[in-house]
């Protein structure tokens, strides 16, 4: 249960007949959910508005998946929905596509801001998020903009499937907070050593799996990030050419409109995808 002090301002809101802004949401989350673990009981909330922020991001990211309160369900929706907003969000309408295929488009920037929808998720294979807090993988932030309901949802799904998600498959969950409609989960190969046959195979099945899933949902716009690259250690230039290859062999063999964004969010990236799909779209 909530606390007296999370209570009490919850009441002088609503005494005051107007809604909490965004300091005061803030505040109100970070209340319940050190409150939920007697081990925070010692922490001091900062008054800095970023460590704010950290705090509150920290907590949502080692929070295990358990019931929670409407009232701050409804709390959390409304300072997320405003965040995201306020962070800047990115319309597909407003992005290129490539110049011979009209249904592919590369953006660089934070995934979690399009307008698509759907969004790929690299997910562990636990499918529950990234637990590690303030982790700058695309797992943790995609699940703290999207709020807990994502991780709650996604543990009633792995608890029903009874084991751990397969490498190169998909599942497909609500997107919450976020401005696309769903986000789709994979979980990518780890390359340990030398890059095999094996670990091309899979990442291409990751993304034929995320294809084949989004169709099957109604899906006209999904977007991609760069899947098994950064610590799952797949070297960046050949994921993204399986990654592409993967991609256009889908549309050759469905005639598939979907329209797919490959986000990238380092130059390196960008400047590898920028290349492969120049050379494609030339070839």
């Amino acid at each position: 249960m909530v606390l007296h002090l999370i209570e009490d301002l919850v009441k002088h809101m609503k005494r005051g007949k107007r809604k909490m802004n965004q300091a005061e949401r803030r505040i109100y989350l970070i209340k319940y959910l050190l409150t939920e673990q007697i081990h925070y009981k010692g922490i001091v909330i900062p008054q800095e508005e970023q460590a704010q922020k950290d705090l509150l991001r920290s907590l949502v990211n080692v929070r295990p998946p358990r019931p929670v309160d409407q009232e701050f369900l409804n709390t959390q929706d409304a300072y997320l929905i405003t965040e995201n907003a306020k962070d800047g969000i990115k319309d597909l309408a407003e992005l290129s596509p490539a110049k011979l295929d009209k249904r592919i488009y590369l953006f660089q920037g934070d995934i979690t801001a399009l307008k698509v929808d759907a969004i790929v998720n690299a997910a562990n294979s636990q499918m529950c998020g990234c637990f590690r807090a303030m982790h700058n993988c695309v797992d943790n932030i995609i699940h703290t903009k999207a709020g807990v309901e994502l991780r709650a949802y996604c543990n009633d799904m792995m608890q029903a499937q009874g084991h751990e998600e397969p490498t190169g498959q998909a599942k497909i969950t609500p997107a919450f907070n976020l401005p696309c409609k769903y986000v789709i989960h994979t979980v990518g190969t780890i390359v340990q050593g030398r890059l095999q046959k094996k670990h091309e195979e899979l990442l291409a099945s990751c993304y034929h799996s995320c294809l084949e899933l989004a169709e099957q949902n109604g899906v006209r716009s999904v977007a991609f990030c760069c899947i098994s690259t950064g610590v799952f250690m797949f070297p960046n230039e050949r994921a993204a050419e399986i990654a592409v290859e993967t991609v256009r062999k889908y549309y050759e063999e469905t005639g598939s409109e979907m329209k797919v964004v490959f986000d990238v969010f380092k130059e390196e990236d960008l400047a590898i995808y920028s290349r492969i799909l120049s050379d494609d779209m030339l070839g």
